[in-house]
């Protein structure tokens, strides 16, 4: 008697859906509710989630649609005070005065757009949680000026709405590159582009329905003392919620904030714990004591421009000749300047040194940073320009 041929149990994608088939290898129809749940939510999730994302990917797209639904409402709130601002509603105004009012206050906004991204630009990739958040407080601050516009006179109104126009432009600036690294942060297989097509997918339902519920807003809140009642209790919830999900974040760089954090819990265990092992303090320990905007950085320093004369002396070179990087102590602030052949893990080293008074092998620092979950490839340490200096053995020579 000939074997039976191999049958078609099942199959499953990456999202966990699984299709059954029977003895005649035809699919069975009857689907659970978990099947619908499940592919309702591959419209808005990544394929393979939640093993296809970071696990602080979760509690941050909940307090961010949140927070956008609360800013959707305050947006058309202020967007009404907008128009009224250039002069809708009222016979007296001019639809040429209301355009150029809009050139004007979109003007001011792109050149603040050019001003904050050549300033700020390098800063906002290992701050990025604090721009995230930075990007929400001047996005609300132009909602307000927005307004209390109408309210104002002629001259005063035209400041206020180009500052809101600024102010937004800052807001675009700042959030949307601190959301690019969020979202290269909680891709894990290479699935950068289609987590950000669903997020955008994600603000897009938030956003009607918020849309929704604003429109009832704009029916029955229209006197100043109610909007303005209104716009705080909306702002306050978008701030609380923004800020809940920038806290929910555990980032795997080693940014300045981060690294002192790690040193401090270094220095309180250093009679149990090895110097520079650094295994048991992860990610997730350290996003769990991170301060998003009242933190004071020590005196210490990335050097950001070319070297003067007496800004290195030889004494300062002999003193750090084996090590790829130089450390100059001048009137209480120190300032590091890295070598050429400095890497990664010798970045982090150096403001190690600089913070603890101590140094740390960069090679036994290298492997337990890696065992811990950190993100050793990424120099998060230098938001400046990076320069790197040539020290040659005729220096040393002459200190000596």
């Amino acid at each position: 008697m000939p074997p039976k041929p191999p049958k078609l149990l099942e199959a499953y994608n990456d999202s966990g859906a699984v299709q059954r088939y029977d003895e005649d290898g035809k699919p069975i129809k009857p689907k659970s509710i978990q099947t619908y749940v499940t592919e309702l939510m591959d419209i808005f999730l990544p394929v393979g989630y939640p093993e296809s994302v970071t696990p602080d990917y979760t509690p941050y797209q909940i307090y961010d649609s949140l927070q956008a639904f609360s800013s959707t409402i305050a947006g058309l709130l202020s967007s009404r005070a907008v128009l009224q601002g250039f002069g809708v509603g009222n016979s007296g105004s001019s639809a040429t005065a209301a355009v150029l009012l809009t050139v004007l206050q979109e003007s001011t906004g792109r050149l603040a757009t050019i001003l904050f991204a050549h300033r700020c630009g390098q800063a906002i990739q290992p701050e990025c949680k604090f721009y995230r958040f930075l990007a929400d407080i001047v996005n609300d601050a132009a909602l307000f000026l927005d307004v209390l516009a109408p309210a104002l006179p002629t001259y005063p109104k035209v400041l206020a709405l180009c500052g809101a126009g600024i102010l937004r432009a800052l807001c675009g600036i700042s959030g949307g590159a601190a959301k690019a690294e969020l979202s290269a942060h909680f891709a894990k297989n290479g699935n950068l582009a289609e987590l950000n097509a669903k997020d955008g997918s994600q603000e897009t339902v938030i956003s009607l329905f918020g849309m929704l519920v604003g429109s009832v807003f704009l029916k029955f809140v229209y006197k100043r003392s109610a909007v303005l009642a209104w716009m705080i209790v909306l702002v306050t919830t978008h701030l609380w919620t923004n800020y809940r999900a920038v806290r929910s974040v555990q980032m795997r760089t080693l940014n300045k904030q981060r690294l002192c954090i790690m040193l401090k819990a270094l220095k309180a265990h250093q009679t149990r714990v090895p110097d520079g092992m650094v295994d048991w303090l992860r990610p997730d320990q350290i996003a769990a004591e991170e301060s998003i905007l009242m933190w004071s950085q020590p005196k210490i320093s990335f050097a950001s421009r070319l070297p003067e004369h007496d800004d290195i002396t030889p004494a300062d070179l002999l003193e750090f000749v084996n090590l790829p990087y130089v450390i100059v102590s001048r009137d209480g602030h120190k300032t590091i300047w890295m070598k050429k052949e400095a890497k990664e893990i010798d970045v982090i080293a150096a403001w190690a040194q600089a913070y603890a008074g101590q140094l740390y092998m960069p090679n036994t620092w290298h492997r337990s940073l890696k065992r811990a979950g950190w993100d050793v490839q990424t120099n998060a340490l230098e938001t400046g320009s990076r320069i790197r200096i040539v020290v040659g053995e005729e220096d040393s020579k002459k200190s000596s």
